[in-house]
């Protein structure tokens, strides 16, 4: 009975993995009923910065050519080099002695191709307008997720506002806070993030304010101020219209049960009081700056579950740091794989397979990812292991440590994640 009836999908998380996942599902599967529940009574993103590598948005491209679009769309007014390039990096800390203070040390080479930081909200927007009206429902919080009782298979989501939803299975993209993260996982320890050591500022200017405090040139690339146990990075977005500060510090611990707070400028000087005068200035001029506690997820032990059906995508699965600007990314990744899996899916008894094979090819690798981002911020602040601020070792490790994100062909990730659903393979978490 199960074989014919048509397959139903409820996307958890209307961020940007659940809006690219729902452009993606409503793209290559028509065979496919697409739902997705958001928390929040719209669609929306917090204003800050957020970088896709040209390799992200090529496999944007193989999603729907749309999706890349909307991102060059977003982009445009970013400064494109030849050769390009990730960060123009300096040292930014007056405490570091025989270097010259804030001049170009070296320079992270990038990868040729659209790419480079756009406005979180800005994309999001164009996002939602590739999703028809309907699919979206509104104020919809998960509270659990169970098993059907009718002998169906099916999943049941169960609201806070006390309604109930039925599908074949459920793909959790409610990020790093994720609730279909905490179902699927149970008791593990891996279920909640764990604070990473660091911190950020985040703030915004516009361009020209940037200009009259910078030059004209360097505010319009993307730049890296080193230091100790913190760093700052500055990018264009926007299409070059604002200014992107992130800022970023260390702590042991954090306490508040905010990740994000208000905080006084006088608290976030204190922080930068041993640095250059252009980056104190470049902090004295954000507008209500906010703290960013930076949290990480420790690995989880498998994407999905098989009763109920659930699988994980994007932060959800593999909450990274910013540091290697590659956790959206990795979002993007997840959703290609898993709609180009799901295409070829037309019986609820195969979907266990497809989710079993998504996990295989992408737990790897995203979860390496979650690894090395951690450890790039501190290698950005003078703490990598045999590293510290030796330049000329950091130069070599910084230069390099990106290739595998960057060259990554996603194709041979999916060949292969065919092949087991082609075997039938399956697993039981």
């Amino acid at each position: 009975m199960t074989e014919h009836r048509s397959l139903s999908l409820a996307i958890v998380g209307g961020g940007i993995a659940g809006l690219t996942l729902t452009v993606a599902l409503l793209t290559k599967c028509p065979h496919i009923n697409i739902t997705l529940y958001e928390s929040a009574e719209a669609f929306g993103e917090i204003g800050a910065g957020v970088g896709f590598s040209p390799v992200m948005v090529r496999t944007m491209a193989l999603i729907d050519p749309r999706i890349a679009e909307a991102f060059v769309k977003c982009s445009k007014g970013n400064t494109v080099t030849d050769p390009p390039n990730w960060f123009h990096v300096r040292v930014g800390d007056q405490r570091k002695k025989d270097v010259k203070l804030g001049e170009e040390i070296f320079v992270i080479p990038g990868r040729k191709g659209p790419g480079g930081g756009v406005h979180r909200a800005h994309f999001l927007d164009e996002l939602v307008k590739l999703v028809p009206e309907g699919v979206a429902q509104f104020k919809k919080r998960v509270l659990e997720i169970t098993e059907a009782c009718d002998g169906s298979g099916d999943v049941v989501l169960h609201f806070t506002d006390g309604s109930t939803a039925q599908h074949s299975a459920v793909l959790g993209c409610d990020g790093i806070k994720s609730r279909v993260r905490s179902i699927v996982l149970g008791d593990s320890d891996a279920v909640k993030a764990l604070f990473s050591g660091k911190y950020a500022y985040r703030g915004l200017l516009p361009m020209s304010e940037a200009v009259e405090i910078l030059g004209n040139e360097t505010p319009r690339t993307p730049q890296m101020y080193m230091g100790y146990h913190g760093h700052v990075l500055t990018f264009p977005i926007a299409n070059g219209t604002l200014f992107n500060v992130v800022a970023f510090s260390s702590r042991p611990t954090w306490e508040d049960s905010n990740w994000v707070v208000q905080t006084s400028r006088d608290d976030m000087l204190e922080d930068y009081k041993d640095w250059i005068p252009a980056v104190r200035k470049i902090m004295q001029n954000i507008r209500k700056p906010d703290v960013w506690a930076l949290f990480n997820h420790p690995p989880a032990p498998t994407y999905y579950s098989a009763k109920p059906l659930i699988c994980l995508v994007g932060d959800a699965a593999h909450a990274s740091t910013p540091h290697q600007g590659a956790g959206a990314g990795m979002c993007i990744e997840d959703v290609y794989v898993l709609s180009e899996l799901l295409s070829q899916c037309h019986a609820k008894t195969t979907l266990e397979t497809v989710f079993h094979a998504y996990d295989t090819v992408r737990t790897p690798r995203s979860q390496k990812l979650v690894k090395t981002s951690k450890e790039a911020g501190m290698l950005w602040d003078f703490e990598g292991e045999g590293v510290g601020d030796d330049l000329e070792a950091l130069r070599i490790n910084a230069q390099t440590r990106m290739a595998w994100i960057w060259d990554h062909e996603i194709s041979n990730d999916l060949n292969e994640a065919r092949r087991m659903m082609q075997e039938g393979a399956s697993k039981t978490p």
